[in-house]
């Protein structure tokens, strides 16, 4: 196979290499003007690049045949100074503002390349914001040109924004661009195209199974509209028709197509529908508003005297604060919920609808803005679905909000845990077969109906993200009415990225929707119920990928994101998701919820940045994502491919993170040789858990760093901060903000610590080694065993069930507000250890959450066994909320806990059970 058809075949991989395959091909165009380079070769990667350009707008046909064919014409100067141009203007984006950049007769010298960087904040830009449009037609490739020219002549000053064409002509093909280039905001499909590529690719069928798209003798548009959506749902999608177009308008496959025109009779309505598409997108009623109110001529006799900055700026003391910060923010400031405004409280206005764009593009029905981070979004879900008495199954390890949220409502935590992953200090997930046999224990007391939620982190700080959509089926089984709750507060991006979204609360919810109402959904039921009997036992229902009854599932999913923790939104800016059948059951419980929770007075310019940020992910936060997973996949291999960093430091991988009976795929890593992103898409959707690739778990204690030391060395020293630790390791994150710049100083500054334990190693004698080496066992073996939750003291589980470990946190934690009940036990000295064998228990009066692991590892009512007190014992953190290291541990006094008697299995009946 040529190596033009090769590069098709891993057009994923090439998502970030264009850029520098153009800088490799303007080397080799250098080194043949200057008669050391090969003529041939530099042949090779143009043909290799062309098949991929095709798939964008720039540099477009023109400039590429003018390369060809100086090229051809043994005109050396001439093509490295086209090849130049060209890599310059991808790398500045220069094309997308200065028409010259298409011209191929336009001469700029290097003295005129524009300026790479962004027009300052303070300067009016009057840039068009540039996209492109993906047109899938049958016309002859040679008639592409022409059409490509039609298109441009309808463009008009007045247009808002300034597009330029993509022209495929098959199935294949637009799959391939639609992937490949991030810059496709809105595609044009006219009938009669075929299914396969022009290009000999055969390899694309490995790229594309693993997405759901097979080759079949449907090649229809309404067929790739479907397909097009799934794999990017946020595009625009038109459909131009010579037959029957009323009947396609109306057929249902046809949800996805934002506008049918009949052939191309309406060119200009073609266009300005285009234009309307993105705009509507591209709106930010908030945010608009907001800048409205800023340029008005306001008085205020409110209470916000910053508001309008005229106590700032006539202020000779606080003046340099508005200076720092500019006028406009304190032009946008005011507490008013009218004039242009809006509550956040009881949104009426534009805030409703910056929600309801969010809810778009988010896939949910409703969204919430919420400015006092995900915490609040967390407390206000579990306040709104739950009430006293109800048990939810929690993720042990999730953030303390949930564990608060339950004090606040009332509700019974059963807490689930997660596999360990001991070595490196850090839990991974709740394994599934873990949460069906607590669904399937309180269905055996016939406690099942008090059951109401399922909450759980995904994906987890290290990047453990579920296969959510068998989660919710394989419960949904079990009890159809579960509520869900996913704390996605890490991954609020993966909405954008085809190979993250089905790994989503919303993406997965999506695709349960659409089985429900798929009539095969009832025929797998019934098959399954056929296969497992009437009255199947807990071993085969474990055993059993579990399908639920389409007929009595109601779906209700909640999802919270931290907005600022993945897109462009203000610190705090969180959003809730909702995708719940029966929300109008509980929309009044989360009005009263926002009452609570919500601040009177929230920041105009934090709900501004959370409109923003949602615009910037449905226009362009594809690319934006698919960058941030090149970026982590680049700090992979520079780590662990490195011939110095690999000795101290390695970036762990599925198979480090994934115990192999959850990666059913066999999937091993992402850097692995052979791996390509159809292995990374066939682990998607077969695994039990998913290693979220922007999430890098970076061993420093085999560097003889513990977590802590290392991310203040990064931090002081060299001006790289993160914010996870474990006991022997970082988390590097990358995100929408990282470049490639961002990892050549990590490497720089992993190669200069390198060097510097090398020196000390080759400089100190055996002594030094030998410290260094004791320090590494430390680290590395001598690590403290995890402890798992023990249980809730009888006192606080009067309403308990026999075999199930919930209990009545709230009661627990307000019990130790009475001061004369608690006491304090040393954490270190004979009377803990005498506590622990002889009794009486010791049980927590608080939450107490070390940092690493950030969890609670104590809460109010647990009784404290041995392998908490050890772990506790054996942390060498600073950091641990609620535990005092003067007083020890504050623990509810004995003869203060009224237990309720009750009767109690034996242990031979428990284990019998």
């Amino acid at each position: 196979m040529s190596n033009r058809n090769a590069q098709i075949d891993q057009f994923l991989l090439l998502h970030s290499a264009r850029a520098d395959k153009w800088r490799e091909l303007t080397t080799m165009a250098d080194a043949w003007a200057k008669q050391q380079g090969d003529r041939l070769k530099l042949e090779a990667v143009l043909s290799a690049l062309e098949a991929v350009e095709e798939y964008h707008a720039y540099p477009g046909p023109q400039l590429l045949a003018a390369l060809r064919e100086s090229i051809a014409a043994n005109d050396a100067g001439g093509a490295a100074r086209l090849a130049r141009r060209i890599s310059n203007g991808l790398l500045t984006d220069a094309y997308r503002s200065r028409s010259a950049e298409w011209d191929v007769h336009d001469e700029m010298s290097a003295s005129e390349v524009p300026d790479i960087l962004p027009p300052s904040t303070n300067e009016a830009s009057e840039r068009r914001p540039y996209f492109e449009v993906l047109f899938v037609n049958s016309q002859p490739a040679a008639r592409w040109p022409a059409f490509a020219r039609e298109i441009r002549r309808l463009r008009r000053r007045e247009d808002a924004f300034i597009y330029e064409p993509v022209m495929v002509g098959s199935f294949e093909d637009a799959i391939c661009a639609t992937i490949l280039n991030p810059n496709i905001v809105a595609v044009v499909l006219a009938e009669g195209f075929p299914y396969r590529s022009r290009h000999d690719a055969p390899i694309l069928r490995s790229v594309l199974d693993p997405l759901g798209e097979v080759e079949s003798a449907d090649a229809s548009a309404l067929r790739l509209s479907g397909a097009l959506r799934r794999l990017r749902p946020e595009l625009d999608v038109y459909l131009l028709s010579d037959r029957e177009v009323e009947k396609i308008a109306g057929d249902p496959n046809a949800k996805g197509v934002r506008r049918v025109f009949y052939a191309v009779e309406e060119m200009l309505e073609l266009h300005l529908a285009v234009l309307e598409g993105v705009y509507a997108r591209y709106e930010t009623p908030f945010f608009d508003n907001l800048k409205k109110y800023a340029r008005r001529p306001i008085g205020t006799f409110h209470a916000l005297p910053i508001a309008r900055g005229k106590s700032v700026f006539k202020s000779d003391w606080i003046r340099d604060f508005g200076e720092f910060y500019g006028l406009n923010l304190f032009l946008a400031e005011s507490s008013a919920t009218t004039g242009g405004l809006d509550s956040l409280l009881e949104p009426t206005g534009n805030i409703k609808r910056s929600q309801e764009m969010a809810a778009r593009a988010f896939g949910a029905d409703h969204v919430f803005f919420v400015t006092n981070g995900t915490s609040t979004s967390n407390k206000m879900a579990v306040q709104a679905l739950l009430a006293p008495g109800d048990i939810a199954v929690v993720d042990r390890n999730c953030h303390k909000s949930h564990h608060y949220g339950m004090v606040l409502s009332g509700a019974q935590p059963y807490y689930v845990e997660a596999f360990p992953m001991t070595e490196y200090s850090m839990y991974g997930a709740v394994p599934l077969a873990t949460i069906k046999r607590a669904l399937l224990t309180l269905k055996a007391e016939g406690r099942l109906q008090r059951l109401k939620l399922l909450d759980l982190t995904n994906c987890t700080f290290d990047g453990h993200m579920y296969n959510v959509r068998r989660v919710m089926e394989e419960c949904l089984a079990i009890k159809p009415d579960l509520i869900f709750l996913w704390d996605e507060a890490w991954s609020g991006f993966a909405r954008f990225s085809p190979f993250l979204r089905p790994r989503t609360a919303m993406g997965a919810a999506e695709e349960i929707e659409d089985w429900l109402r798929d009539p095969a959904s009832l025929k797998a039921f019934e098959a399954q119920k056929a296969q497992l009997g009437d009255n199947p036992g807990d071993d085969a229902l474990l055993a059993a990928r579990l399908i639920p009854d389409p007929r009595l599932v109601r779906l209700r999913v909640y999802q919270t994101n931290s907005t600022h923790k993945s897109m462009s939104a203000i610190r705090q800016g969180s959003m809730l998701l909702v995708k719940d059948v029966d929300f109008h059951t509980v929309a009044a419980q989360f009005r009263e919820a926002v009452f609570t929770h919500a601040s009177t007075s929230p920041n105009q310019q934090l709900i501004a940045s959370l409109d923003v940020a949602r615009r910037q992910m449905e226009l362009e936060g594809y690319g934006l994502v698919m960058n941030a997973i090149e970026i982590a996949l680049k700090i992979r291999r520079s780590v662990n491919e490195h011939k110095l960093i690999s000795k101290y430091f390695k970036a762990l991988d599925a198979d480090d993170m994934i115990p192999k009976s959850y990666r059913q795929s066999g999937f091993e890593g992402y850097i692995r040789d052979g791996t390509t992103w159809a292995d990374a898409a066939k682990a998607m959707h077969e695994d039990e858990f998913y290693l979220d690739p922007t999430r890098i778990t970076l061993v420093c204690g085999t560097a003889g760093f513990d977590g802590t030391q290392f991310k203040g060395l990064l931090a002081e020293k060299y001006g790289i901060q993160l914010n996870k630790t474990s006991r022997n390791s970082v988390l590097l994150q990358s995100n929408i903000n990282n470049t490639r710049s961002d990892v050549a100083h990590l490497i720089r500054v992993l190669v200069e610590i390198c060097q510097s334990i090398e020196e000390r190693l080759s400089d100190g004698g055996e002594g030094e080694r030998t410290a260094f080496a004791a320090r590494v066992k430390s680290l590395m073996t001598d690590v403290p065993d995890l402890p798992n939750f023990s249980h809730f003291h009888e006192a606080f589980r009067h309403d308990a069930g026999r075999d199930t470990p919930e209990g009545n946190i709230r009661t627990a934690f307000f019990k130790a507000y009475d001061a004369s009940v608690c006491e304090y036990v040393p954490l270190f000295g004979a009377e803990c250890d005498k506590r622990l064998k002889d009794g009486p228990e010791m049980v927590s009066a608080n939450f107490v959450i070390p940092y690493p692991p950030g969890f609670p590892i104590m809460v109010p009512g647990q009784v404290l066994t041995q392998e908490t007190i050890d772990f506790m014992r054996k942390l060498d953190v600073k950091e641990i909320h609620g535990f005092e290291k003067a007083r020890g541990l504050k623990l509810i006094r004995s003869d203060a806990i009224a237990v309720a008697e009750r009767p109690r299995k034996s242990k031979d009946e428990k284990r019998s059970h």
